[in-house]
């Protein structure tokens, strides 16, 4: 017997309907490069992404076309967030942070034909777009007011795609290997929106009388899929533009009583800088949280933001292959109630899983591991919103479990409620003597020196024990510490075996295009001064 309800396809034109019906009145705020800001709302900005629907259509390109972005946070961006996917093209965002050669690549790769970007952003595309099939290009601040001038929203139609046509496509940052692309389908969209939604703390805290900021760039994983949340929940939306420096985002919080935000932890590393420096100068008391993913923060900055100012840390897990959240971390029950140490322990893990979202570890001889909290594996997931597979790379084809899993590369350990913890990134683990070491671990625990910034643990090789740790540290200005007292600090809370063997102290640690520490970057420099056998 089947049941019998209607074959409604998940497609983002209801969102859109949804958004411009039912909160038309909404308000879309926009800083500009110059620290002035746009309004407008969301009965505006999908009239507008229709009409880019219909003047993409105009320009003779059909179905399932990739249409690129090369911009920051900013309503026009939304614009096509809507209009490209909404007309049955395909969103392709590119990553500005990559160098031109990647993006060259990427572009090329995925066949787009024409690209949006920003006026500060043209010599950043004349580098690159020679290499490319584009054909059509439009500066957001002229030329692509004039492509949406031609043509008029009331011709836009439905076009009644399929759930599972392709809506957008996202490159991983290609920190190994070529950059490889993962395609999002209207319905995957929709469910990951659905998802995010019911997974803790927002299934109970973000609503239609939110204002939301998404610091996490629209140029990569679709922001996290918050300009489709916020538009299916009706909540006013900042877009920091190009200008997400501490200082400017915390005069947005305060301006635009911004009640959630999101972003990667480098972010709110320097913005807990500022708020240390002076506590009363911005009145952050209508934020109800900080969505923090990308790389697991420091329990001593979620503990310093807690303590400090009050604010509290919701941490996540994803990745672009995930569209991109899939765990979500909150206190359920009675770890509402335990003690402060506990509730910290427990924000600073990576949550349990999304609905709909499964998840495995298997250790190196392929067998799934106890969740007890202790024993490390693999993380691998599945469900709607994970890639079953890369466009057009079959020879990434073994990410994915001969049961259709997909291996995500990052080490975890379980706890018996299924919390994940985020140990390493499989070539990021330390194999020292048999044994693993997680670098992440090391890392969080040298934040939370006084004197440290930023710190991040690499392996070197060692002839007797194969792999070492080897600690990278900024450290804050003004302040002063020695390797001994670094590893004196660590010694309280790891085995002997774990301590970094050397410390190096430098002004800078390079970091990736979404904000991460560049390990192999670090690598290349300090592996030919390994340590020593003893």
């Amino acid at each position: 017997m089947r049941g019998q309800m209607m074959d409604y396809q998940l497609t983002l034109p209801t969102v859109l309907r949804r958004a411009e019906t039912y909160f038309g009145d909404k308000e879309i705020v926009s800083r500009l490069a110059d620290g002035g800001f746009h309004r407008t709302n969301y009965r505006e900005v999908m009239r507008r992404s229709k009409q880019l629907a219909v003047a993409l259509a105009g320009l003779g390109l059909e179905r399932g076309d990739r249409v690129a972005t090369l911009c920051w946070n900013h309503s026009q961006h939304m614009e096509c967030y809507f209009g490209v996917p909404c007309g049955g093209f395909v969103l392709h965002t590119l990553n500005l942070r990559l160098h031109p050669t990647d993006l060259a690549y990427i572009a090329s790769h995925g066949g787009d034909r024409a690209v949006v970007v920003d006026r500060m952003l043209v010599p950043l595309l004349d580098q690159f777009i020679g290499e490319t099939q584009i054909e059509h290009v439009f500066v957001v601040e002229d030329g692509y007011e004039e492509l949406l001038s031609g043509a008029s929203a009331d011709d836009w139609r439905d076009p009644e795609l399929d759930e599972d046509e392709a809506a957008a496509m996202c490159y991983t940052s290609g920190t190994t290997g070529r950059p490889k692309g993962v395609v999002y389908s209207h319905r995957s969209t929709v469910l990951h929106t659905f998802g995010v939604m019911s997974g803790a703390p927002l299934n109970r805290a973000l609503g239609e009388a939110d204002t939301f900021l998404p610091v996490v760039p629209m140029f990569h994983a679709n922001a996290w899929g918050y300009p489709y949340l916020a538009a299916m929940l009706g909540a006013k939306i900042v877009y920091p533009g190009p200008l997400c420096d501490p200082n400017s985002l915390l005069e947005d919080f305060v301006q635009e009583q911004v009640t959630w935000t999101a972003g990667v932890p480098t972010i709110w590393m320097g913005i807990l800088q500022v708020l240390d420096a002076d506590p009363a100068r911005y009145d952050l008391s209508r934020m109800k949280g900080m969505l923090v993913g990308g790389s697991a923060p420091p329990r001593s900055m979620i503990a310093a933001f807690k303590q400090r100012h009050g604010l509290d840390v919701c941490h996540g897990w994803g990745m672009t292959e995930t569209s991109p959240v899939a765990s979500t971390t909150d206190l359920p029950g009675d770890l509402r109630y335990a003690d402060e140490e506990t509730r910290l322990d427990y924000t600073a893990l990576q949550g349990i899983p999304l609905p709909f979202v499964e998840v495995r570890a298997r250790d190196i001889d392929g067998n799934e591991i106890l969740w007890d909290g202790q024993a490390m594996g693999e993380l691998e997931c599945r469900g709607p919103w994970v890639a079953a597979s890369y466009y057009d790379t079959p020879e990434q084809a073994d990410r994915w479990t001969a049961d259709g899993w997909f291996c995500t590369g990052d080490i975890v350990s379980i706890d018996e409620r299924g919390f994940i913890s985020i140990q390493d990134r499989s070539k990021d683990v330390i194999k020292s003597g048999g044994e693993w070491i997680s670098s992440v671990a090391l890392e969080n625990a040298l934040m939370g020196h006084p004197a440290v910034a930023e710190a991040a643990v690499i392996a070197v090789p060692d002839e007797k024990w194969t792999e070492r740790p080897l600690g990278v540290v900024v450290l804050r200005p003004g302040e002063t510490a020695t390797a001994e007292e670094l590893r004196e600090f660590l010694a309280g809370s790891f085995a002997k075996f774990w301590l970094p063997d050397r410390f190096e102290f430098v002004d800078e640690i390079p970091k990736t295009a979404v904000g991460k520490f560049r390990k192999t970057a670090l690598r290349e420099q300090f592996v030919k001064q390994s340590v020593p056998a003893s």
